[in-house]
């Protein structure tokens, strides 16, 4: 062993302790625009029944407000991997167990959730290409089908209630806030699930614990390089123009 292999090995693993996944920006703006664009997306279906009949007859009669709806739940749910990844490494500081378990089973609900956007999506497109009609008949006689992310739905909601536990007994969230996080476990999971109750309360919840905890987080992180903000800037170029070229085809 050489008289510098001490402090090599000392930096490095200063360096690993000081990195961690997905960093203060990422997990701070997603814990942010996470929360908010899935209630938008709750909101903008609000005037729907929740069903799946008459959600595909909202997208009969609206399209572009019922694709906007479900696009803005979906994309604040895959969101919120970042925003729970954070809050977990926040939690796992002085209670790992808490952190690994409800940061688990949240994430594997969240997978299952998207999973669900991809159906939605399906049966908008039935609507569109073979009738209402058909496309309701296509998704009640499918609708109780089984598929390997049905396997996950119980971690819908012992993740959130795991998470919230592990948020107050760590001290990163206090009682009003981590009981406002526990309620996302009332919100609905399905195929074509519109806007119930309940899923009014889940995200206003999900925005009380999150909102202010992610404006904390950029806060108190190290604030963006210069190239940081380049690779930033060309990552919304290069998105933009994927969307307009999709619009385009």
């Amino acid at each position: 062993m050489t008289t510098d292999t001490y402090p090599q090995t000392t930096e490095r693993a200063h360096r690993i302790e000081r990195f961690w996944f997905p960093g203060p920006w990422v997990g701070g703006i997603a814990m942010i625009l996470g929360p908010l664009l899935m209630s938008a997306g709750v909101l903008v279906r609000i005037r729907y029944h929740f069903f799946f009949p008459q959600q595909l007859e909202a997208y009969d009669a609206e399209p572009a407000l019922m694709v906007a709806a479900y696009s803005l739940f979906v994309a604040g749910n895959v969101l919120m991997w970042p925003a729970v990844a954070t809050l977990a490494r926040l939690i796992g500081v002085t209670r790992p167990g808490w952190a690994v378990w409800g940061g688990t089973l949240v994430t594997l609900g969240l997978f299952t959730r998207t999973f669900h956007g991809g159906i939605d999506h399906l049966a908008f497109q039935l609507v569109d290409v073979q009738g209402l009609e058909a496309a309701t008949r296509a998704v009640s006689d499918s609708y109780t089908a089984w598929h390997l992310f049905r396997l996950p739905a119980l971690a819908v909601v012992v993740g959130w209630i795991v998470l919230a536990i592990g948020a107050y007994r760590s001290g990163v969230l206090g009682p009003v806030r981590s009981i406002a996080l526990g309620c996302m476990w009332v919100l609905a999971l399905g195929t074509l699930k519109g806007t119930e109750p309940q899923s009014l309360l889940a995200v206003a919840g999900l925005c009380v614990a999150f909102v202010p905890l992610g404006v904390r987080v950029l806060r108190d992180g190290p604030g963006p390089t210069g190239r940081t903000w380049a690779w930033t800037a060309l990552a919304v170029v290069l998105g933009v123009l994927l969307v307009l070229f999709d619009l385009d085809g």
